[in-house]
């Protein structure tokens, strides 16, 4: 038993990153529903039999509704389902990535300024070089406003195109990966906030900064419910809702005050499992295999370490952990399903090469992989901060081509930038939408293929003992 315990150990000792690992395989997962979900909207949509059932069922009414008041309801209008999937799980999935971010901040790859200055700078270009070129394509037209459109990365998509390779993919490139698209959302908050904000009800957001300080002063107090915090965001998310401010800003300020810190400290937790797991004793090893049913003692005792288990877990990490598969496995996919549907049938094949379409393609195909690469190797050739461990220029390129899958966030920009533009608005909508599938497939099927080009071919990537040494 004890050499189980120890190989155990061993092989956590030598898995590097461990939790960013998880991280990045329950992004990956997500990738795989978000593509099926992406090409059964395409499917659905184009089915000139069962299609119209697609598009309608999209603008049904949405209501939770007490008396007179509807909580899904905007200016007094209740929510149509597209509304409700894109004002208010998607503020879900923005609160999911505010958890992140804080995580990340406070004690991941965000944390140390040197460890996260290049995937910071590879970030930066990949969202200004694509907006200077959709720009560019798009200065003294009516679509100019999108120009925010090829500026995301989508972190699952991108990662499900990793996780393809396998363990050929050193570590340190799908963590660059992950930092950069996590500094792409914080661009993406910062785009929706400033811009896509309209007639705004100052009182409203008085009201909602008031409930936030309520949040904050519970986080300096260290009030750890759950229920707490997410009952009063629920309030400032409606109040944003009603304001003007787009409601998915409400989820992210949410989760910057939801705190991190546990309500029993590492070493008192340790404390009380020892005393608990004591209570067992070797000599009732024989007994216990033989029951079938715990007596209270011993339930008493697994129910002390069930609470302090809970207690050792900061309310930050708890919701992070429970809403990753909420939001990769149902949210993002649904939200996909409703957004990505595309009426292909009455489209001209030349217009993915022209317009609002065009301009999307070379911003995410040109744009994130150019802006990624040029500011990485400037910050690098600049002494600024190091190259991923294991990792060349090659492969360096490749990844930056996968930049350019800007998926979830992409589609979600178009919709605010075309919104209340009528009958041409939603055709502008339209071939973006298309120009945005297209661009993500190209860098998709492009960073795969160069990636599997420039990896060592087979088995795992081994460091050499220089890098060992480096890494160290």
């Amino acid at each position: 038993m004890s050499s189980e315990i120890n190989n155990i150990v061993e092989s956590e000792h030598h898995a590097p990153f461990f939790a960013a690992r998880q991280a990045i395989r329950r992004h990956a997962t997500g990738g795989n529903i978000l593509i099926i979900s992406t090409l059964l909207a395409m499917i659905v949509a184009n089915i000139p039999a069962i299609n119209h059932y697609y598009f309608e069922f999209w603008e049904q009414e949405v209501r939770l509704q007490i008396g007179g008041f509807n909580l899904f309801s905007h200016g007094g209008e209740p929510m149509n389902m597209l509304e409700f999937i894109n004002d208010a799980l998607m503020a879900v999935f923005f609160f999911s990535i505010g958890l992140e971010i804080k995580r990340e901040v406070l004690v991941g790859e965000l944390s140390s300024f040197k460890q996260a200055l290049l995937p910071i700078m590879g970030a930066l270009g990949g969202m200004i070089v694509p907006v200077v070129i959709f720009y560019m394509l798009s200065k003294g037209t009516d679509y100019v406003g999108g120009s925010a459109i090829p500026m995301a990365t989508d972190i699952a998509f991108s990662l499900g195109v990793l996780a393809m390779l396998g363990s050929r993919v050193p570590i340190s490139l799908k963590i660059f990966l992950t930092t950069l698209a996590v500094v792409d959302d914080i661009g993406g908050i910062i785009v929706i906030a400033a811009f896509y904000s309209s007639h705004i009800e100052y009182m409203l957001l008085v009201y909602a900064a008031v409930l936030l300080g309520v949040l904050l002063l519970g986080s300096a107090m260290h009030i750890k419910s759950k229920i707490f915090y997410l009952g009063i965001g629920g309030c400032v998310w409606f109040l944003f809702l009603n304001s003007g401010v787009h409601p998915t800003i409400a989820g992210v300020l949410v989760a910057f005050c939801v705190p991190a810190s546990p309500v029993f400290k590492p070493r008192r937790y340790v404390k009380i499992i020892r005393a608990s797991i004591a209570h067992f004793k070797y000599e009732d090893d024989e007994h216990l295999e033989q029951s079938s049913i715990l007596n209270r003692e011993q339930m008493d005792w697994l129910k002390m370490i069930e609470y302090a288990s809970d207690k050792v877990i900061s309310p930050l990490q708890d919701l992070e952990d429970s809403l990753h598969p909420v939001v990769n496995n149902f949210i993002v996919p649904l939200f996909a399903f409703a957004n990505a549907g595309i009426f292909l049938l009455n489209l001209d094949p030349l217009s993915i090469v022209e317009g609002i379409s065009l301009a999307i393609i070379c911003g995410l195909v040109i744009g994130k992989c150019a802006g990624i690469f040029l500011f990485s190797w400037l910050t690098v050739k600049l002494h600024l901060a190091p190259m991923p461990l294991r990792a060349n220029w090659k492969m360096m390129a490749s990844v930056a081509m996968l930049g350019g899958i800007g998926f979830t966030v992409s589609l979600f920009i178009a919709n605010l930038s075309f919104a209340g533009m009528g009958v041409h608005g939603a055709d502008l909508l339209n071939h973006a939408k298309l120009g945005i599938v297209v661009g993500s497939l190209v860098s998709g099927i492009l960073g795969y293929l160069l990636l599997g080009r420039t990896l060592p071919a087979g088995g795992q990537y081994v460091a050499s003992d220089d890098e060992d040494a480096l890494h160290m």
